[in-house]
């Protein structure tokens, strides 16, 4: 016979229900470390608007104190939300406004925000109501994560389109020692490498021009540091170019794009290049005019030109890694003879030969497995 407790339930009983009780609604304690400890950025508001309470994950992702959050109201204007369009959110869209109202949550909402520094990220959201004991909504819950790196990733894997653009300048970017006639001299843009102390490696070929009148050409534009020949083969001259964090060849890499070829007559520089085929052109022209002011885009061709390995392979190494295996490709490290040695390299990067090794070796072991294994497992 079971003992009976003063409510006439068994002893029994009473744990059963106190077991349910204790599986449904953790101790006030444990609740706050979850909450504080939570992989995911989690925001309370409540009734009047006021975040009263933010984890450490969601002031990491939001670039704030837990104390600069609660002292907003989710409608503040200080937060600058977007739809992926660049339309600002407006209040009465905001998932808690709906929440509070609806007391129905939302999931999946995604936007961009802008943060204190101007930098952008995208975050994806759940919204769930935590009603009162009428059934009243009292408190908002938005669970958030950053999801910029995916956006970026879909963005590159779903984009098949580049853009062509050709841009002149005038005679005035043309360098002094080409300023004769003649005919037209072209330069293939091999790469442009960011080295760690903001400067760029670019690595530039040309079959127009003798190897010492190729050095002296590049060693005229302003902003490069120095010129080295890497090679002279079959009449085709390829040289490595150190240059200052900016030039115009940098102007397309920095928009997600490449430069491919400066063609130089006596009275005019055409630069050629690609960009993303969702990316505006004239981004490319107001950085091109800060080196020449009177730059005109002169030609544009939107083509297909899907490049899924590569952007798979650059979306998993890190950006050193890519930098270090572009130089090396580029430069000549992997040529017979080799035109860089790995001693070059490293020094050009700020780093030991041993430090310079490690970062290849994870670069290559990284576009192998993406070739051997992902590939074909992902066929399968």
């Amino acid at each position: 016979m079971s003992d009976r407790s003063t409510d006439g339930r068994s002893e029994e009983e009473s744990t059963e229900e106190w077991g349910d009780e204790r599986a449904c609604t953790p101790p006030e304690d444990l609740a706050r470390r979850v909450f504080d400890m939570n992989p995911v950025g989690t925001i309370v508001v409540d009734s009047t608007g006021t975040m009263v309470f933010a984890n450490e994950r969601a002031a990491a992702t939001l670039d704030l104190s837990r104390e600069e959050i609660t002292d907003r109201t989710y409608d503040s204007g200080e937060w600058n939300i977007y739809y992926d369009d660049g339309r600002p959110v407006p209040d009465e869209e905001n998932p808690v406004a709906r929440v509070f109202e609806t007391g129905e949550p939302e999931f999946g909402f995604e936007h961009w925000i802008e943060l204190s520094d101007g930098s952008e990220r995208w975050l994806s959201s759940n919204t769930a109501p935590v009603p009162n004991e009428e059934g009243d909504v009292e408190y908002v819950v938005v669970a958030f994560e950053d999801v910029t790196q995916l956006k970026r990733r879909e963005k590159r894997l779903t984009s098949d389109h580049v853009r062509r653009l050709e841009f002149r300048a005038s005679e005035s970017a043309v360098p002094p020692s080409l300023r004769v006639e003649g005919g037209e001299t072209r330069i293939e843009i091999d790469s442009v490498v960011p080295l760690p102390d903001g400067t760029t490696v670019q690595y530039m070929g040309t079959s127009d021009l003798p190897a010492s009148d190729f050095v002296t050409a590049v060693g005229e534009v302003p902003h490069y540091i120095d010129v080295r020949l890497l090679s002279s083969i079959g009449g085709h001259n390829r040289v490595e170019a150190q240059a200052e964090s900016t030039t115009v060849a940098q102007v397309f890499p920095s928009l997600g794009g490449r430069a491919r070829t400066i063609v130089i007559t006596p009275d005019e520089v055409r630069f050629l290049g690609e960009l993303p085929g969702d990316v505006d052109p004239r981004l490319a022209a107001d950085g091109i005019r800060e080196f020449h002011p009177d730059v005109e885009l002169v030609s544009e061709d939107l083509v297909y030109s899907p490049h899924l390995l590569y952007d798979v392979v650059a979306d998993a190494l890190t950006e050193r890694q890519l930098a270090v295996l572009d130089a090396a490709y580029f430069g000549g490290y992997f040529d017979t003879p080799r035109t860089s040695t790995g001693d070059e390299l490293a020094d050009r990067f700020g780093v030991t030969r041993q430090t310079f090794n490690q970062h290849l070796r994870k670069a290559q072991r990284t576009v192998f497995r993406h070739l051997f294994e992902k590939s074909g497992a992902e066929a399968r």
